[in-house]
Parts: structure tokens; sequence; C-alpha cells
């Protein structure tokens, strides 16, 4: 879906483009268009990259 997923790395931070009260998740891994991103309050989840486009967060 988004090219900008394949340059997320573990320990980036994220917003879910959907769910902005999620606050920000730390990616944990990102193979094979899968990436598992740690949220404080929703958990470990795991999203396909072609079907969401996670949004990367350089500055707090």
């Amino acid at each position: 879906m988004n090219d900008l997923n394949s340059v997320l790395a573990p320990g980036m931070l994220v917003k879910h483009p959907d769910h902005p009260d999620w606050g920000l998740g730390q990616v944990q891994s990102n193979a094979g268009g899968k990436i598992t991103v740690n949220f404080p309050d929703q958990g470990k989840l795991v999203f396909d990259g072609a079907r969401i486009a996670l949004i990367p967060v350089f500055d707090q």
C-alpha cells in the first residue's frame, strides 16, 4: 500500500491513521510486509503493510 512502510525499522515510532487515540506505537519488527507494533494501551499488534499505511513520527 505504501512504500513508506518499507522504511519502518525496530525502535521507530508510528501512529495508526485510523486510531490516533492509540497514541505512539513502537515498531518491534518489519518482515515480509508484516509490521509488529507495540502500542502502550493496545499491546502488540501485527499489521499487513499492504493494507495499512502507518504514519512514522520523527519528532515528539
